[in-house]
């Protein structure tokens, strides 16, 4: 198993990819020049070696429902392979989608707050149609449904406020 540092120098060898450090120690990497609104090429890599690698376009590749891919036992070459492809996957603009005729009724905000490991808070706020995820006034994650936001605080030992 490659280490951190052998996985974080890997990854730092893509130019197109802009490190973020987030919470708890672990770093994402984004594809700013992405096609599609997702921007996250390598997600939560962790000082344990554990991360994960968007796959979610790519055809044949094993993911879990988040089109993501768990790189902890990955190999130099499997992990370039992946990110490229990835990246690739990425840079490919996606169908266009028609226009409803309908239009969407604006919800309220919602917001809630949830308490952590070293009573970490993070504030969960639902405005213009996704789910924001902030530590402070910084931007932590952004989700699609409220239920991919609690999932990811539950597994990240976070409760209710």
């Amino acid at each position: 198993m490659l280490s951190f540092e052998q996985k974080l120098a890997i990854i730092e060898a893509f130019p197109e990819l802009q490190r973020k450090d987030v919470s708890l120690g672990r770093v994402n990497f984004h594809y700013e020049e992405s096609a599609h609104e997702k921007k996250s090429v390598v997600h939560h890599l962790h000082r344990s070696g554990n991360g994960y690698v968007f796959a979610g376009l790519i055809n044949g590749v094993d993911t879990d429902d988040k089109g993501l891919v768990n790189i902890r036992d990955y190999s130099e070459e499997e992990l370039r392979s992946l990110i490229e492809r990835s990246i690739s996957s990425l840079s490919v603009a996606p169908p266009e989608k028609p226009v409803s005729a309908k239009k969407k009724k604006r919800k309220p905000p919602q917001e809630e707050r949830w308490i952590g490991p070293d009573d970490a808070v993070l504030t969960l706020l639902f405005e213009e149609d996704l789910w924001y995820l902030y530590a402070g006034l910084n931007l932590e994650s952004a989700f699609e449904t409220y239920e991919e936001a609690e999932q990811y605080l539950e597994e990240e030992q976070f409760t209710r406020a």
